[in-house]
């Protein structure tokens, strides 16, 4: 990969990771929760699936799922009920007073790691960069060496930045009313995902 073609593969995973999903939504909610130190085990889940996830690119698995509708429609099906799960218990648990680090980190790393797994924004992205920035006629594993490093630094920067947002706002409004309707629009968020998730076509074959 040259230095233009990894300007433009770096620029789109930056938009990538930035634009809000569940990810950032989950950091977000984790910080105001947890606090920045304990939250940031939910960035090492995502740094997790993102190494998970290019190596299965690389190899043609996630190509191989999101071209087969039975696959597809299955791990759309339990991506939505789990995330409409999560927001209507976020919804329920918002009137609770919060307490600070009262999930195991196990915990914040499984539900995490869950999130980014079945997240459709994931594969679809993953799907992108592979089909547009891997360069044929040139050995994949050699490209990885340049494409995992930029990848896996941007994710890290922008789920780190989201959960220090939501670490901010968790210490500026702990115990307060914004902070119960900032726990509710989370939990809303994740089930309007869960919706959109379900509602998503199958995709075709090209």
């Amino acid at each position: 990969m040259n230095f233009e073609a990894w300007t433009v593969f770096a620029l789109f995973w930056l938009v990538f990771v930035t634009t809000p999903g569940p990810n950032a939504v989950n950091c977000i909610n984790n910080g105001m929760r947890l606090g920045f130190r304990s939250a940031l085990v939910g960035v090492l889940a995502i740094l997790t699936q993102a190494t998970l996830f290019l190596m299965l690119s690389a190899l043609g698995i996630t190509a191989l799922i999101a071209t087969s509708p039975l696959a597809f429609t299955v791990a759309r099906i339990l991506g939505a009920g789990f995330l409409i799960y999560l927001g209507v218990r976020g919804w329920i648990m918002a009137a609770r007073p919060v307490s600070l680090n009262q999930r195991p980190a196990s915990s914040v790393y499984i539900r995490a790691f869950a999130i980014a797994t079945i997240n459709p924004k994931s594969v679809a992205g993953y799907l992108a960069a592979f089909s547009q920035f891997v360069q044929p006629g040139i050995p994949i594993w050699g490209q990885m060496t340049v494409i995992v490093p930029t990848a896996l630094t941007l994710t890290a920067l922008s789920y780190t930045g989201f959960t220090a947002l939501g670490a901010g706002l968790g210490r500026a409004a702990l115990g307060a009313v914004f902070n119960v309707w900032m726990r509710r629009l989370m939990g809303l968020c994740f089930v309007i995902y869960g919706v959109l998730l379900g509602a998503a076509s199958v995709p075709q074959r090209g």
